[in-house]
C-alpha cells in the first residue's frame, strides 16, 4: 500500500483529501469505496449538528485511534473537522472538496485529469499522458488537441466518479480480467459503461469476457441484457453473451414443448415425474403464449399427448380385464395397475394445463366419448381403476366453476357415461386419495346437472337417488342438486300458475 499526502491550499477554502489506495508494480490503483467520497458530507453534518453523544463518541474513537497500530493507507481528517469553532454556514456553501489520486511512480506523472462529480466534489488524477493516450481513444483525442506540458483535462458532471477513477486505474494493468475476479456483476456493468465512454477497448473486452464466464439470472440477467443491448461497441463481443438468453436460430417453442411433454408422460421415476409436472404446470401458468398462432400449436401438442395417453389407457384396461379372467401372476397385475395409475395421472395433469389455458372444452368432449373405457370400467379391479375417476371429478369441478364451457350435449354425455363409474369408485377416492375433495366434487356435479334441461336433470338425479339409497355415504351427496330440481319441477310451475291467475283477475 502507498501513503498519500494531503495537499492544502491556504488562499481558498478548497479541501484536498487523501484516500487509501494500493499501487501494484503495474501501477494499479485500488479504488476506495463510495463512503470515502461521501465522508466530507458526513463531517459537515456533524459540525452543523453537534451533540453530547457525538462528542463523546468522537472522544472515544480518538482514544481507540491512539491505541491502534498505524496503517499504511489512511484517510487524513482535515483540520476544519477538528476545529472547535466551525466556519459560518456561508463559507461551507462555497467550500470545494478535492480528492487527489496519483498513479505510478512519484515524479513521473505529467498530466492531470479533473473529474467533477455531481455530488459536489472533484477528483484530481495525476496520471501519465502516454499510458492514457495509448489505452483510451477519448484521452488520445483530448491529448492530441492540446500541446500544453504538463496538460490538464477536465471531465464535468460525472455520474459515477468512483468508477471513472477505477477505470483509469485499470488502464495501468497488464491483466485487467484478473482484476475483475470476485467483482459483482453490477459493478462490472458500471465499469463497462464508463469504459465505453472513455473508449477503453481493452477494459471493454475484459468486462465482456468476465460477463461471458460468470452466471447471471433473474434481476441480474435483466440488467446485463439491458446494458449489453445499449452498448455501441462491436457486436462480435456482445452477441455471444446474448446467445445465452436468445438462440442463434429462431425456433418456435411448440416442438420443444412437445418433446418435453413426451418425456414427462413417459417418465418411469415417480418422484422426478411428479416434481417436473408441478414445475411445468407452474411455468405454463406464469407465461401465456402470445396470440400469434403459437398458442394454438401448443394446444395441439397437448391434445396429441392426451390422445396418446387415452390410447395407452385403453390398451391397459383391455389387459387388466384379460388378466382378471385368466390365471395371471400377481406381479403382472400389479405392473398393469401401476401403469393405469400413471396414465390417469398424466391425463389429469394434461387436463389441468388445458383448463388453465382456457382450452379444456375439447378435452371434456374427448373424455365423454370414451365408450370403450366406460364399458371396461366395471371389469377392472377398483384398486386399479379408481384413479381414472379423478379425471371425471376434475371435469365436473371445472364445469361447476365455469372454467370450461362445453356444449349441452357434451355435458349430458359426460354425466350419462361417467357419473356412475364415479359413484362406483367414490368410496375409494374418499379414503385412498388424499388430494380428493369430496365436497368440491359434489358441488361440481350438482352445478353441472343444474345446467341441463329439466328432463335430463330428472333422469340423472333419479338414477343417483337409487344409488344413494343403497350405499349412502359411499355415494356423492347431491341433495342440493335434487332440491333445485324439485323446486323447478313442482314449486315453480305452481307459483307461475298462481301468478297468472292473479294477473288475469286483476
Amino acid at each position: 500500500m502507498a501513503d498519500f499526502r494531503v495537499k492544502r491550499t491556504v488562499h481558498t477554502h478548497t479541501k484536498i483529501r487523501n484516500v487509501p489506495i494500493a499501487v501494484t508494480p503495474e501501477g494499479f490503483w485500488c479504488c476506495p469505496s463510495q463512503v470515502v467520497f461521501q465522508k466530507g458530507d458526513l463531517s459537515r453534518r456533524k459540525e452543523r449538528d453537534p451533540s453530547p453523544r457525538t462528542n463523546s463518541m468522537r472522544r472515544h474513537n480518538h482514544q481507540k485511534e491512539t491505541k491502534s497500530s498505524p496503517v499504511r493507507s489512511r484517510v487524513v481528517v482535515p483540520d476544519e473537522q477538528r476545529c472547535p469553532n466551525p466556519e459560518p454556514e456561508e463559507n461551507h456553501r462555497v467550500e470545494k472538496r478535492v480528492v487527489s489520486v496519483e498513479y505510478g511512480e512519484a515524479g513521473t506523472r505529467d498530466c492531470e485529469v479533473l473529474l467533477s462529480g455531481k455530488q459536489g466534489f472533484t477528483v484530481k488524477l495525476s496520471v501519465h499522458r502516454d499510458v492514457l493516450a495509448g489505452k483510451s481513444t477519448f484521452f488520445g483525442e483530448k491529448f492530441s488537441a492540446t500541446s500544453a506540458d504538463p496538460c490538464s483535462i477536465e471531465i464535468g458532471d460525472c455520474e459515477d466518479v468512483e468508477i471513472y477513477v477505477e477505470v483509469v486505474g485499470l488502464m495501468y494493468c497488464k491483466d485487467i480480467k484478473q482484476r475483475l475476479i470476485k467483482q459483482s456483476i453490477s459493478r462490472v456493468l458500471r465499469l463497462l459503461k464508463v469504459g465505453e465512454a472513455l473508449g477503453f477497448n481493452a477494459g471493454i473486452r475484459s468486462c465482456l469476457e468476465f460477463l461471458e464466464a460468470v452466471p447471471w439470472v433473474g434481476e441480474e440477467e435483466d440488467k446485463v441484457v439491458t446494458s449489453l443491448q445499449g452498448l455501441q461497441v462491436d457486436a462480435r463481443g456482445v452477441t455471444p453473451l446474448l446467445r445465452r438468453v436468445s438462440p442463434e436460430i429462431t425456433t418456435t417453442p411448440s416442438g420443444i414443448l412437445s418433446h418435453i411433454l413426451e418425456l414427462v408422460v413417459k417418465g418411469n421415476e415417480e418422484k422426478g415425474r411428479r416434481e417436473m409436472k408441478t414445475l411445468i404446470l407452474k411455468l405454463l401458468k406464469e407465461y401465456k403464449f402470445p396470440n400469434n398462432g403459437t398458442a394454438d400449436v401448443c394446444n395441439e401438442n397437448l391434445y396429441s399427448s392426451c390422445r396418446s395417453c387415452l390410447d395407452a389407457l385403453l390398451l391397459l384396461f383391455n389387459q387388466a380385464a384379460e388378466t382378471r379372467s385368466t390365471d395371471t401372476t400377481a406381479y403382472s397385475k400389479e405392473s398393469i395397475a401401476k401403469q393405469i395409475a400413471l396414465q390417469a395421472d398424466n391425463l389429469l395433469w394434461l387436463a389441468e394445463i388445458l383448463i388453465d389455458r382456457q382450452a379444456g372444452d375439447e378435452f371434456v368432449h374427448l373424455w365423454s366419448c370414451q365408450n370403450e373405457l366406460v364399458m371396461l370400467h366395471p371389469k377392472i379391479p377398483i384398486v386399479s381403476r379408481h384413479l381414472v375417476s379423478c379425471v371425471t371429478a376434475r371435469l365436473f369441478v371445472a364445469i361447476g366453476r365455469g372454467e370450461v364451457l362445453p356444449s349441452k350435449d357434451t355435458r349430458f354425455l359426460l354425466l350419462d357415461k361417467w357419473l356412475q363409474p364415479l359413484i362406483d369408485d367414490y368410496s375409494w377416492l374418499l379414503h385412498a386419495c388424499r388430494s380428493f375433495d369430496g365436497k368440491l366434487v359434489e358441488e361440481g356435479i350438482g352445478r353441472t346437472i343444474s345446467t341441463l334441461p329439466l328432463e335430463n336433470q330428472q333422469s340423472i338425479l333419479l338414477a343417483w337417488l337409487g344409488s344413494f339409497l343403497k350405499i349412502g355415504d359411499n355415494c356423492p351427496n347431491l341433495q342440493h342438486a335434487f332440491e333445485v330440481w324439485w323446486r323447478r319441477t313442482f314449486v315453480r310451475p305452481f307459483l307461475e300458475e298462481q301468478q297468472c291467475l292473479l294477473e288475469s283477475s286483476s
